[in-house]
């Protein structure tokens, strides 16, 4: 099961990359939960975006992808920690899982954006939350008849008794 969080947060007047990004990445339910734990979790969200944009611009997708030691560097954090953080950022769609043969024939495992732009990866994180969200629905409406089939059924067995 993954959680989900969406947080309810707006940047200052003018903000600088840093703070939307910080922005972002909160109302995605993409910081860390825990008090006390890394503040720079949106040094990884920029960087992503820098090496999708590197890898478009030079046409070699093997520039957008970020190991899992890269990604625990920029956020101050240590690479487990990294991996536990990073499983929401996979749940939501945001980041895919990626692996290719780099120098010295090794096959490096990393993850980039989950689209070409910040706006891709947003779109496809808005899908799955939507998709959730739409489920959701539907077992809302399942749980409303269910609710009403027992209330009449409950009335029948009572008129039976009575009657």
């Amino acid at each position: 099961m993954n959680k989900i969080i969406l947080t309810d947060i707006e940047p200052g007047i003018n903000p600088s990359t840093d703070e939307l990004a910080n922005v972002v990445v909160t109302r995605m339910g993409l910081m860390p939960r825990k008090k006390g734990s890394t503040e720079r979790m949106n040094m990884v969200l920029v960087e992503l975006y820098e090496r999708a944009k590197k890898a478009n611009r030079e046409k070699n997708p093997t520039e957008a992808v970020l190991t899992v030691e890269e990604m625990a560097v920029l956020a101050g954090i240590t690479r487990q920690t990294m991996y536990d953080y990073l499983k929401r950022w996979l749940a939501i769609d945001f980041i895919s899982k990626t692996s290719f043969i780099g120098g010295n024939n090794k096959v490096v495992v990393g993850y980039k954006l989950n689209g070409s732009t910040l706006e891709n990866a947003f779109d496809k994180a808005r899908n799955r939350i939507n998709s959730n969200l739409d489920f959701t629905a539907k077992y809302i409406g399942e749980l409303q008849k269910t609710v009403k089939n027992e209330k009449i059924s409950q009335g029948m067995k009572a008129k039976d008794i009575n009657g």
